[in-house]
C-alpha cells in the first residue's frame, strides 16, 4: 500500500471522510519549531490532503498530515475547512514548477511539492473541489498554468469526452428520427396513391359496366 492509500485508510476513513487528493511537500522556508513541539520525534514527511465528508451536506477540508521518521503510521496535524482557503498561488504560470503557496484566514504556508506533476494534479483536484463544494467566497487562484484552470486539465478533458459522446449519440438519434419520419411520410404518400388508384379503377370499372 502506498503512502496516500495508507493516509486515506488511517486518517480519513475512520472519520467517514473520503480523501480526494494529496501532495507530498516540504517547506520552502523552514520554521523554527521547538524540539518539544514535534514530540521529540525528529524528521518527518508532510502531506497536504484534500478530503470531503460522506455525510450530507458534504464538507470539504484541507489537512496537514505527517509521518515521523521510523514510524509506519500517520498523524493528523492542522486542518482547515475549505471555506477558510483564501488564495492558491502557483508561483509561475509559464512553467512547470513544484512551488506553491496556500493562504488561509489564519495561516500562510510556502511549499515545494515532491514533483511539479504532483502539484499540478493536486491543484486540478483542488480547483474542481472548490467549484463543486463552495458557493460563496471561493479562493483566488493566481499564477497558475492554464492547464490547471482550463480545458487541458484531467477533469475537464474527462468532462469534454463525456459531453462529446452524449452529443454524438443525440445527433445519431436525431438523424435516425429524421429518417424514420421521412419513411413514414413516404409510406403515407404511397398509401394515398394506392387509395386514389383503387378509387379511379373502381370508377372506370363501373363506367364500362354501365
Amino acid at each position: 500500500m502506498n503512502a496516500k492509500s495508507a493516509i486515506s485508510k488511517e486518517i480519513f476513513a475512520p472519520h467517514d471522510e473520503r480523501m480526494l487528493g494529496a501532495v507530498q511537500v516540504k517547506r520552502r522556508t523552514k520554521k523554527k519549531i521547538p524540539f518539544l513541539a514535534t514530540g521529540g520525534q525528529g524528521e518527518y514527511l508532510t502531506y497536504i490532503c484534500l478530503s470531503v465528508t460522506n455525510k450530507k451536506p458534504a464538507q470539504a477540508s484541507i489537512t496537514k498530515v505527517k509521518q515521523f521518521e521510523g514510524s509506519t503510521s500517520f498523524v493528523r496535524r492542522t486542518q482547515w475547512m475549505l471555506e477558510q482557503l483564501r488564495q492558491v498561488n502557483g508561483i509561475d504560470p509559464n512553467r512547470d514548477s513544484p512551488e506553491f503557496d496556500l493562504l488561509f484566514e489564519n495561516a500562510f504556508d510556502q511549499w515545494v511539492a515532491n514533483t511539479a506533476s504532483e502539484k499540478c494534479t493536486f491543484f486540478q483536484i483542488l480547483h474542481h473541489t472548490c467549484q463543486r463544494y463552495l458557493t460563496d467566497k471561493k479562493p483566488e487562484f493566481i499564477n497558475c498554468q492554464s492547464k490547471i484552470m482550463g480545458g487541458n486539465s484531467i477533469l475537464h478533458s474527462a468532462a469534454d469526452s463525456v459531453t462529446s459522446a452524449v452529443q454524438k449519440a443525440s445527433q445519431a438519434l436525431n438523424e435516425r428520427g429524421e429518417r424514420l419520419g421521412r419513411a413514414e411520410e413516404k409510406t403515407e404518400e404511397l398509401k394515398n396513391s394506392a387509395q386514389q388508384f383503387a378509387e379511379t379503377a373502381h370508377k372506370l370499372a363501373m363506367k364500362h359496366k354501365c
